[in-house]
C-alpha cells in the first residue's frame, strides 16, 4: 500500500440516519455523521496501533477530503469529511454510498500531498441509461498537487428515464509500481425523466460538454437549416399552447364536477365542512391505548390533551372542494374477471415454472405460499418468491379482486415498494400472483413477534428502528404521491420487511381475508379498513393522497405500539361520528410527544391541512437524527 494506514475503531451505533431531502434516505447516513462528529472513528496518524507504512519525514502526507462547503451541501453539516488524512485511510467514510440531491450536478474534492504522488482517475455508472458518463475538470492521470486544490466531478442525469444511478469515482494513488492505493467514492443520485428542455442541462458536442451559455457566438447554421429549426419551433409552440388550453379546460371541468358533488351530497360532507380552527382532542398518554367512545358532555370521559401541531404550516383554504387533490372512488367491483386477466396478460407465465413450498398465511379463501420460480433462460437457476393464490371454493368476485388489487403497484419501481412480478392465469386453474420474496415477511406479524419477545430481549427492536421503518414507508408513499397513485389501504399488514430492516409497501390483495379483524362492513356489502380510513373516505368514499396521509398516521401508531389494533374499543359504526367530534386515538406509551405530533398532523379533518409525504419524510428524518444523538 501507499504508506496509508486504515482506521480500526468501530462505530458506536449500528444505524443512524440523517438527510434534509425527502426523496431518499438510507440507514448508513447517521453512521457517517458519527464518523464526522466522533474523533475516535477517524484514525489518528500518530497512533502506532492504527497506522502503518512510511514513518517520519518520509511520509507522503496525502490528504483527500470534502471541505466544509461541500459537506454542508450534501449532508447539512458544518464539518470536513476526510477520506485520507495524513496518510490514514478512513474506511468507514469510503464504505458508505452517500446520497446526492437530484438538483446537485457537481461533486468537489480537496486533495494535496507533500511528495510526488501519481494518480489515475476513473468512473463507473451502474445505470448508464439514467445518468451520463461523469466528467472531471482535471485529466484522468497526473500528479497530486502540493498545495490544497479542489477538483470537480460532474454528474448529469440523461433525462431519459426515471431511475437511481450509483456512481463510483475511483482514484488510484501511486508512489511506485508496487506501492499504490485504490480509493472508491460511491454516490447515489435519483434521476428523473426530463419532459421539457432544461436550459441548465449541458449540451454534448463531439465529446465536449458545453453549458448553454457557452454557445453564445457559435457560427449560425445555414439558411435552410435555420428555416427547418424555426418551423419545428413554431409547431412545438402551437402544440404546447393547445396542450395548455386543454389542460385548463380539463381542470375547470374537474372543479365543476367536484362542486356539483359537494352540493348534491351536503348531508354526507358535513364532517368536512367543520371550521379548520376546531380543537382536536386526544386521550392522554396515561389512559388505555383504545378508550371507549367519549363526547364533550360525557361525565366519565377521560382527560384530554390539546395538541398544537406546529410542525407543518399550511396556508388556510377557504374552499371546501379541495381542487388540488386528485380524488378517486373505490370501484374495484366494477371490473370483470376477463378484464382483470387482460391487464396482467403481458406478465403471465407458465405454472410449471412455479414450485409451491410452505404456507406462510392462510385465510378463508386465500393463501400465501413461499415458493420458487425457475429462471426462463436457465432452468437450473431459481429464485424465491411469495405466491398469492385462492382456494378452490373462492368465488369469481374474490378472484377478480385479488387480481385487480395486485395490479395497484404494477410498473412502479422504488426501493420501498414491492409490486407483483408475474402471474399465472391459465384456464381451468386458480390464478397465482408472484412477488419477490422478503425474508421476515409481513410487517404487522413481525411487529407482534417483537412485542412477544420484549420480555426476554428488551433490545430486540429500538424506537430508532421503528422511526427508520416509518421513514421508509413515507419515502415509498411520497413516490406514489408524485406518480398520482392512491394506495387506499396503507397499513402495517400491507407492508413487508426483510432481515436488513428494509420495509416495502405492497398491495392489499387478500388482506381482507388474511386480516379479517381489520376490515368491517358498514351495511354496504363491502369490507373496508374503517379504523385506518380518513373521515372523507368514511363519509363519501373519497380517496386521495391526503387520505393516504391519514392512514400513514395510523400506521405510524401501529409501529410505535408494535402491531396493536387502533380504536379497538370503538364500534366501527361510530367511527365517523367519533372522528367528526374531534377525537383521535390515544398517544402510545413511551411514544415521544414530537412523534405523536406528527401523527396528529396526519389526522386533520381538512385534507388540505394534512402534511405532504415529502414533509413527513423530512420531519421524521430530523427526529431520527435527534434520537441518534442520544444513543
Amino acid at each position: 500500500m501507499l504508506g496509508l494506514s486504515r482506521g480500526s475503531c468501530s462505530p458506536s451505533v449500528s444505524r443512524v440516519w440523517q438527510n434534509w431531502l425527502s426523496w431518499k434516505l438510507e440507514d448508513f447516513f447517521i453512521l457517517l455523521l458519527f464518523l464526522l462528529e466522533g474523533a475516535g472513528c477517524l484514525a489518528s496518524p500518530a497512533s502506532p496501533s492504527s497506522t502503518t507504512g512510511v514513518n517520519g519525514n518520509n511520509r507522503p502526507g496525502i490528504n483527500v477530503y470534502m471541505n466544509v462547503e461541500e459537506v454542508k451541501k450534501l449532508l447539512g453539516l458544518d464539518a470536513e469529511l476526510f477520506y485520507v488524512r495524513d496518510d490514514t485511510v478512513n474506511n468507514y467514510a469510503l464504505s458508505f454510498t452517500l446520497p446526492v440531491p437530484s438538483e446537485t450536478n457537481s461533486l468537489h474534492f480537496t486533495w494535496h500531498s507533500r511528495t510526488r504522488i501519481d494518480y489515475r482517475l476513473g468512473f463507473h455508472v451502474e445505470n448508464p441509461i439514467a445518468m451520463n458518463q461523469p466528467r472531471s475538470n482535471i485529466s484522468t492521470q497526473g500528479e497530486l498537487p502540493h498545495v490544497p486544490s479542489v477538483f470537480r466531478v460532474d454528474l448529469f442525469c440523461s433525462g431519459k428515464i426515471d431511475g437511481e444511478a450509483i456512481v463510483t469515482v475511483q482514484l488510484n494513488l501511486t508512489i511506485s509500481a508496487n506501492n499504490y492505493t485504490v480509493l472508491n467514492f460511491k454516490r447515489r443520485k435519483m434521476c428523473y425523466k426530463r419532459i421539457d428542455s432544461d436550459p441548465k442541462m449541458p449540451i454534448t458536442l463531439n465529446n465536449t460538454t458545453l453549458q448553454r451559455s457557452d454557445l453564445d457566438g457559435v457560427t449560425s447554421p445555414t439558411s435552410s437549416t435555420q428555416v427547418f429549426y424555426i418551423s419545428v419551433s413554431v409547431c412545438c409552440i402551437v402544440i404546447f399552447l393547445v396542450a395548455i388550453i386543454l389542460a385548463i379546460l380539463h381542470l375547470h371541468s374537474m372543479k365543476r364536477v367536484e362542486m356539483e358533488d359537494s352540493v348534491s351530497d351536503t348531508g354526507s360532507s358535513q364532517g368536512l365542512s367543520q371550521p379548520s380552527t376546531q380543537t382536536t382532542q386526544y386521550l392522554r398518554a396515561d389512559t388505555p391505548n383504545n378508550a371507549a367512545p367519549v363526547t364533550n358532555n360525557h361525565p366519565g370521559s377521560a382527560p384530554i390533551l390539546q395538541l398544537a401541531a406546529s410542525s407543518f404550516q399550511n396556508t388556510p383554504h377557504e374552499t371546501k372542494s379541495y381542487p388540488s387533490l386528485r380524488i378517486e372512488k373505490n370501484d374495484l367491483r366494477s371490473v370483470t374477471l376477463m378484464e382483470a386477466k387482460a391487464k396482467v396478460k403481458d406478465i403471465a407465465i407458465s405454472r410449471e415454472r412455479v414450485t409451491l413450498m410452505d404456507v406462510l398465511q392462510e385465510g378463508t379463501f386465500g393463501r400465501i405460499f413461499h415458493g420458487f420460480l425457475l429462471d426462463e433462460k436457465d432452468p437450473t437457476k431459481e429464485k424465491q418468491v411469495f405466491v398469492k393464490t385462492v382456494k378452490d371454493h373462492a368465488s369469481e368476485v374474490q378472484v377478480t379482486m385479488m387480481l385487480t388489487e395486485s395490479c395497484k403497484l404494477r410498473g412502479l419501481h422504488h426501493r420501498n415498494l414491492l409490486p407483483i412480478s408475474h402471474v399465472c392465469t391459465e384456464d381451468g386453474q386458480k390464478p397465482m400472483v408472484l412477488l419477490p420474496f422478503v425474508a421476515w415477511g409481513n410487517l404487522k406479524l413481525f411487529l407482534r413477534q417483537c412485542k412477544l419477545a420484549e420480555a426476554n430481549n428488551p433490545q430486540a427492536i429500538s424506537q430508532q428502528d421503528l422511526v427508520y421503518m416509518a421513514i421508509q414507508i413515507a419515502c415509498g408513499m411520497s413516490y406514489l404521491a408524485r406518480r398520482e397513485v392512491i394506495h387506499k389501504d396503507l397499513a402495517a399488514r400491507n407492508c413487508v420487511i426483510d432481515d436488513n430492516m428494509q420495509v416495502k409497501i405492497t398491495d392489499n390483495a387478500l388482506a381482507r381475508d388474511l386480516f379479517p379483524m381489520d376490515y368491517h362492513c358498514l351495511g354496504d356489502n363491502e369490507n373496508r379498513p374503517v379504523r385506518w380510513m380518513a373521515l372523507e373516505s368514511l363519509l363519501n368514499n373519497d380517496f386521495s393522497s391526503a387520505s393516504d396521509v391519514w392512514a400513514f398516521g395510523v400506521t405510524l401508531w401501529e409501529l410505535m405500539t408494535l402491531g396493536q389494533t387502533p380504536y379497538v374499543d370503538i364500534d366501527p359504526f361510530e367511527m365517523s361520528a367519533y372522528l367528526k367530534d374531534g377525537y383521535r386515538i390515544a398517544q402510545p406509551i413511551n411514544c415521544p410527544d414530537e412523534l405523536f405530533a406528527v401523527m396528529a398532523c396526519c389526522w386533520a379533518l381538512d385534507p388540505e391541512e394534512r402534511p405532504k409525504f415529502q414533509q413527513l419524510v423530512q420531519c421524521l428524518t430530523e427526529f431520527h437524527a435527534a434520537l441518534g444523538a442520544y444513543v
